[in-house]
């Protein structure tokens, strides 16, 4: 859809017409072996599985499977993954200290219309030849995802720009991701306080307290990442935009009655009881 050499738009502007961050147009797989592809690839499979899974379990997964491979790569390769063991543990890295942690809000908490809360979580996407970085905002009573964005790198420019896209469609009242670096950074929760939104972010290590958005991951990778070999970032964007339109406005949930995240999400009584 970028054209290199338009006589009037340069990339940068073609870009920001997109929405798209001139680092995802300049994307270049970074050299993985195909060996350590594959392995990422293995390691997201069983992590959907078994997300309690630290370094020495998926090692020792993995050499049952038959790989040849050491506790050190797997360590590093979960990391640029960005995956974590989902189970309380010391605190043995300490934060930012710049960074505030805010507090977990929805413990208890009945979810009872659209706009109360909503979250956001980052995960792996794989390519043929690389891979890259997916995040997601999500409402936590319709399941409707307001806006995703792909990086190759884990910044939080990316996170911003679902952000800003997503507050283009409403406001929550709360705000709810993990403790991760984009989402503790001041420039993400400074743009929640600038429009009134409630930060929480969930207790360390506890994988369940965002769940709602580890089961969109479940179904993202289950009902299409896994069904298809992406060749590239364009092909990603995509397959994934048609995917999540079809999630939106087609794919019907159990916990919502049978109907999509669309009809929750717009029902105007819903929005009333807001």
């Amino acid at each position: 859809m970028i054209d290199p050499g338009h006589a009037e738009l340069s990339i940068a502007t073609q870009c920001g017409l997109l929405g798209l961050p001139r680092s995802t147009y300049y994307y270049a797989p970074k050299g993985e072996t195909p060996l350590n592809l594959n392995l990422m690839r293995l390691i997201d499979e069983q992590y959907l599985s078994t997300p309690y899974y630290g370094a020495p379990k998926m090692t020792a997964h993995l050499q049952r499977l038959g790989c040849t491979v050491n506790h050190k790569r797997v360590e590093r390769l979960m990391k640029l993954m960005g995956l974590r063991a989902a189970t309380p543990r010391p605190w043995l890295s300490q934060p930012d200290a710049t960074h505030r942690i805010y507090p977990y809000l929805l413990r208890d908490l009945a979810i009872e219309r659209p706009n109360q809360v909503w979250c956001s979580d980052i995960t792996y996407i794989r390519l043929a030849g690389g891979f890259v970085y997916l995040v997601a905002v999500m409402d936590w009573f319709s399941r409707y995802v307001l806006a995703w964005e792909l990086s190759n790198t884990l910044d939080v420019d990316f996170c911003l720009t679902a952000l800003y896209r997503a507050l283009r469609l409403g406001r929550p009242e709360i705000f709810n991701t993990d403790q991760g670096s984009q989402f503790t950074s001041h420039a993400f929760t400074d743009c929640l306080l600038d429009h009134d939104v409630r930060v929480s972010m969930d207790g360390r290590g506890r994988a369940y307290d965002n769940i709602f958005i580890e089961r969109l991951w479940r179904s993202v990778k289950y009902e299409e990442v896994y069904l298809h070999d992406y060749r590239d970032v364009p092909q990603a964007y995509q397959r994934l935009g048609a995917y999540f339109e079809q999630y939106n406005r087609e794919r019907l949930h159990e916990n919502l009655g049978y109907r999509t995240p669309t009809e929750v999400h717009f029902d105007a009584d819903a929005q009333r009881a807001a």
